[in-house]
């Protein structure tokens, strides 16, 4: 087994003597060369020598990884070897004279493993299944240009398509080929970057983190070693002595997340019990280290700086402990020592953070707020202690501020520690969604003749598509599923926001994190994981608070000047308070006591040096977008983005599809009405014969009006004989060939060997079936009332007409007036015609209709609106609208609508209200509206601190910033601008009885 280091047991063969021994990551296999970069660049000049790189399985641990390197160097020729456990790859480079690929792959199978030599060209090849998307955790950062340095370089790194990191919640998430570069050395690029980085979850799912109960000795971790080499399939294993937590690698091709656990709890007798660690919690518990971190440095230095201040303003007063501190040690006094030992303490062992990000940030060509804090600091450190030096030597001693440099960094510690407490907040959202779903569920275990034979209790993230799962009454519904037995009511209030229970009965489906309210029910998993809704909200949400708004640009580009321009102006403040008392410029009254023209001069550069701030303008922007995002989740609208909430502010146009947005989409027919001697059963079963393989909406509604005639109507007649369809419909419709559906037109088949059309008046006029005035007037008085005609022809001879009603949504007309009042235009567009678009629009008071519109010009009538540069939002639900929801510059996509829509939309309203129309817009504006006041904020604060901290107001007010308290102000002014962006969480949605009241904001 693998030695115990710093309280980590690595059961799988990180090298122990590397730098990162503690860490899971390998050593990469070209470090090896890094140091050697002359004997590399010969091997590669030299004709005979060849390179390759060897795909190996079977590895499980660091005697495996020893093993294969230990063959390949046996090898007469091998030249250099080098293997990598956590990549699964060897790196050889080799004489081709005395040894062939061939040669090498032999090698390694013949030390017990399989090997696969991999093509030189498949590193640049594009992956076969596409590319993957893996969320990192990023730590060290602390301001915008933090973030423009990470982005950089991850979007550098080959095979990366895409990469965005947030500074609010620091993370990264990175779309990249798999073929050409792998998690790990992203990970390892991160980190080359001087930041820590980690794997959070990727797309490929063959990491799994578990919580170990049960392994208390030695005994017990390799019983635990033991089992995993022996699982196929694993790759590597990791195991944490002071977390207890159990991180493994495995094949998913290979191995289940399961069979791993279950194969674990079962070889060890039950004696080991895992439990899966949710990757959001993970961030929670890691959210909760920083803080408690932050924490316990902030009252060390605290502890450690009281006694600076009391020396410094209390002792003085105290005869008997000043004389102690005046008392002569050797060559300083005891208080100079005291001094000097605590300030060491806080500067260099509390405060390594800030050295340490203002290397990272040098190292990479950029500059952050931790390069202003170590400058400030070093100065009156530095000064402090070379005064004390100089006294010593010459007799003549100068003011010391020892305290000032432990004073800064408590205050910024504070600061930040308070910023960490407040960031957490922001992403509150994100952890109630996480919690809707249950910890566990109940697997019901079946024969292998299906029938049921126990049960048993598993982690809800370990249930796999097609397993039945008991849901008692009281719970919640662990996954997305079907009910195969039982009935029950279930709260569907998180995703629908309606309080009416909903019926479930066998086939229906259910949503994960939904309560089932009464019966027990047995639900089969359908989606589970990534692909259930409430997963793929809290997705949406989490992508949302990662992207960047336009207007985040601006912080970018100040953040990358800010801290150069800060230095160069504190020279400035320097040269010119120095150069100034040097030349009698100013009296020297205004010198502290003992104190000379440098030490004046240095403590005003070092109060601009420190009341500086960039990270207030960094946290401007994407601390008020997340916890936009979370609130409007929270009201049932899921934004996609920082961009999509940025234009959905200065929104001019609204445009509503008609079916199904402005309607309930519910459409029922009203009227049917035969024009020749045909039955009107006949008639019905005909249409409805037609309509039967159609999925449109007023196909459902006529089939089934047909089918309530047809059973319910005693004088139904018809010498047709009716062969047997579906359950539902079996026993009286037509055989219907040659279905055609014709989209904005209706449909076409064949029945009894003619022709059927159903569908408007154009579908009719261009098969030259010809329309009478009577039928014609008939259908004009339809459309007058806000209904559709639907017109039907058999054998080319017009029969009948239907008319279908599909009611207005409650709320559409009071969300159309609320837009008007709030500046925006609405707009409808439908593929109806023309008098039934201008009823049902007279109804809800939209005064520009756009009619008769086919589906692919819906996208055409958005263009026009936007060439005078208006900015248009479009609202619809069926995959017709995905045109036009895509062209817009905010699409918004009726939750209950088609994938397809929502795919295509920049907001989903999973309500399916129009009122979250005027949410989203509002939530927008009034998102902006506090992004603005934050930047004003940041600016100002800048403004105004640095002509105060450089002493410009000194001569006419003697107004002078101590570097201490220009720390504080500093640390103030970041954690002032999170808590005004956490003042969003205070917000409500418009209710019904004030959205009359919105005004236009000017």
């Amino acid at each position: 087994m693998a030695p115990i280091h710093k309280n980590m047991i690595q059961l799988t063969g990180a090298d122990r003597n590397s730098p990162d021994g503690d860490e899971l990551e390998d050593v990469r296999l070209l470090d090896s060369y890094e140091d050697a970069d002359e004997q590399a660049d010969n091997y590669n000049n030299l004709s005979n020598q060849k390179r390759i790189q060897v795909r190996i399985t079977g590895m499980t641990c660091s005697a495996c990884s020893n093993s294969v390197e230990g063959a390949l160097k046996s090898l007469n020729g091998v030249v250099k070897a080098s293997v990598s456990l956590l990549q699964n790859k060897a790196d050889v480079v080799f004489d081709s004279g005395s040894v062939n690929d061939d040669d090498i792959k032999n090698a390694i199978e013949d030390a017990g493993f399989d090997a696969e030599i991999v093509p030189e060209a498949s590193s640049f090849e594009k992956s076969s299944s596409g590319t993957l998307v893996g969320q990192f955790s990023i730590g060290g950062m602390t301001c915008a240009a933090c973030v423009n340095s990470v982005e950089g370089i991850l979007r550098k790194l080959p095979g990366v398509k895409r990469a965005v990191v947030a500074l609010a919640t620091s993370l990264g998430e990175v779309e990249y080929d798999p073929n050409v570069i792998t998690k790990d050395e992203i990970v390892e690029a991160i980190e080359d970057a001087g930041f820590e980085g980690s794997l959070v979850q990727s797309s490929q799912q063959d990491k799994i983190m578990l919580d170990v109960i049960g392994v208390r000795s030695k005994m017990d971790v390799q019983l635990l070693e033991g089992i995993l080499c022996n699982l196929k399939g694993v790759r590597q294993f990791y195991y944490n002595t002071t977390s207890k937590e159990l991180e493994v690698l495995f094949d998913p091709l290979v191995l289940s997340s399961r069979a791993l656990v279950d194969g674990i709890e079962e070889e060890s007798s039950g004696n080991i019990k895992l439990h899966v660690k949710n990757p959001y919690t993970r961030m929670t518990s890691k959210d909760l280290e920083e803080s408690s971190n932050m924490f316990r440095l902030f009252m060390t230095s605290l502890f450690l700086s009281i006694p600076l201040f009391l020396m410094r303003v209390v002792c003085p007063s105290i005869p008997l402990l000043y004389a102690l501190l005046l008392r002569q040690c050797g060559p300083f006094m005891m208080g100079d020592w005291l001094k000097w030992a605590l300030v060491s303490v806080v500067q260099f062992v509390i405060g390594k953070r800030f050295y340490l990000a203002a290397w990272r940030a040098l190292k990479n060509g950029s500059t952050n707020m931790d390069v202003l804090v170590a400058l400030g600091t070093s100065a009156s450190y530095l000064y402090s202690v070379c005064a004390l030096l100089y006294g010593a030597v010459t007799g003549f001693w100068s003011p010391t501020y020892f305290e000032t440099s432990a004073m800064l960094i408590t205050f910024v510690l504070l600061g930040k520690y308070l910023e960490t407490l407040a960031k957490g907040k922001t992403s509150d959202a994100i952890k109630k969604l996480v919690e809707l779903a249950p910890a566990t569920a109940v697997l019901l275990l079946k024969d292998k003749g299906g029938k049921i034979i126990g049960e048993k209790e598993i982690d809800a993230l370990l249930i796999h598509p097609g397993d039945v799962l008991k849901v008692i009454p009281g719970t919640k519904i662990p996954v997305d599923g079907v009910v195969v037995w039982g009935t029950s009511y279930v709260n569907e209030s998180m995703v629908t926001g309606e309080a009416i229970s909903v019926s479930k009965e066998v086939n229906c489906s259910v949503i994960g994190g939904t309560i089932n309210l009464h019966g027990s029910l047995h639900v089969k998993a359908t989606r589970v994981g990534s692909d259930t809704v409430l997963s793929q909200i809290v997705s949406m949400v989490e992508t949302a608070q990662m992207s960047k708004a336009p207007i985040q640009k601006f912080a970018d580009y100040v953040a990358s000047i800010f801290v150069p321009t800060v230095i160069v102006f504190s020279m400035l403040t320097f040269a010119g308070w120095y150069i100034g008392g040097v030349l009698g410029s100013y009296p020297e009254e205004w010198l502290p006591e003992n104190g000379n023209h440098f030490v004046f001069a240095l403590m005003f550069a070092i109060s601009v040096v420190v009341i500086a701030c960039p990270c207030a303008l960094g946290l401007a922007t994407p601390t008020a977008v997340m916890v936009a995002t979370g609130v409007g989740a929270n009201n049932g609208v899921l934004i996609k983005g920082g961009d999509a909430l940025e234009r959905a502010q200065m929104v001019n146009y609204v445009v509503f599809d008609k079916t199904g947005t402005l309607t309930q989409g519910k459409a029922t027919v009203t009227t049917a009405k035969v024009f020749t001697e045909m039955q009107r059963g006949e008639f019905l079963t005909l249409v409805a014969s037609a309509e039967a393989s159609s999925e449109h909406p007023l196909a459902k509604a006529i089939l089934e009006y047909a089918r309530h005639f047809h059973f319910f109507d005693p004088s139904t007649t018809s010498d047709i004989k009716y062969p047997e369809k579906e359950p539902k419909y079996s026993g009286w419709l037509l055989d219907a060939s040659e279905f055609c559906a014709l989209p904005g037109r209706g449909i076409q088949c064949i029945i009894n060997e003619k022709q059927v059309l159903v569908g408007n008046r154009s579908l009719l006029t261009e098969s030259g079936v010809i329309i009478p005035t009577d039928a014609e007037e008939f259908v004009v008085e339809l459309e007058e009332s806000a209904k559709t005609g639907i017109l039907v022809a058999y054998g080319s001879v017009f029969i009948g007409v239907l008319g279908v009603a599909d009611p207005l949504k409650r709320e559409a007309a009071v969300v159309v007036e609320g837009l008007l009042k709030m500046g925006v235009r609405p707009v409808m567009v439908t593929g109806d015609n023309w008098r039934t678009a201008q009823a049902v629009a007279k109804e809800v008071g939209i005064h520009d209709v756009r009619a008769g519109v086919m589906p692919a010009e819906k996208a055409d009538v958005i263009r026009s609106f936007q060439k005078n540069g208006s900015i248009v939002a479009m609202v619809g639900d069926g995959i017709n609208d995905s045109p036009a929801l895509a062209a817009a510059d905010v699409g918004m996509a009726i939750g209950a609508g088609t994938d397809i829509a929502i795919e295509a939309a920049d907001y989903v309203l999973m309500k399916s209200n129009l009122e979250d129309v005027i949410t989203a817009i509002d939530l927008s504006r009034k998102t902006f509206s506090r992004i603005r006041l934050n930047y004003v904020f940041a600016m100002a604060y800048n403004l105004i601190a640095l002509p105060i901290a450089a002493g410009v107001f000194f001569p006419l007010v003697k107004l002078k910033l101590p570097p201490w308290a220009a720390g504080a102000c500093m640390a103030m002014s970041s954690v002032s601008v999170v808590c005004s962006s956490l003042l969003l969480r205070r917000y409500r949605k418009p209710r019904l009885t004030d959205i009359l009241e919105i005004t236009v904001e000017t």
